[in-house]
């Protein structure tokens, strides 16, 4: 089965990958920072994680899932004082349960300093 390849969205520069690619009933989501439409990352936390959501949502939504299909979740912050937010925000915007598996890890930085998240995950999409 050849593999399927979601680009990012044409506004935002991204770097040489594909948001997503489907292998089978799998959707690999990669990591996606808290960009907004026009490219720009905003300052505080929330925004931030409300823009990586509307992402997971646009590429979950153009391979045909939702978030109840996503099996796995990786979170990347680069503030251990974010990770209580985070768990707020997300059981908002990954629920109501039962949640994907999930890991959450404090990182030293990511490729933007200015980046406090990034989410990847994988879905399936198995029907």
């Amino acid at each position: 089965m050849p593999i399927q390849h979601f680009a990012p969205p044409p506004h935002v520069k991204a770097p040489p990958l594909s948001f997503a690619t489907r292998v089978g009933d799998l959707l690999f989501i990669s990591g996606i920072p808290g960009f907004d439409a026009h490219g720009a990352l905003p300052e505080g936390f929330e925004a931030q994680f409300a823009n990586v959501v509307i992402n997971i949502k646009r590429v979950l939504t153009e391979a045909g899932a939702t978030t109840h299909d996503l099996a796995k979740v990786n979170v990347l912050l680069t503030r251990a004082s974010d990770v209580a937010p985070m768990n707020a925000l997300y059981a908002g915007a990954f629920g109501p349960p039962p949640y994907p598996a999930r890991t959450t890890c404090v990182v030293h930085a990511l490729p933007d300093p200015r980046m406090l998240i990034e989410i990847e995950a994988v879905a399936s999409l198995a029907k």
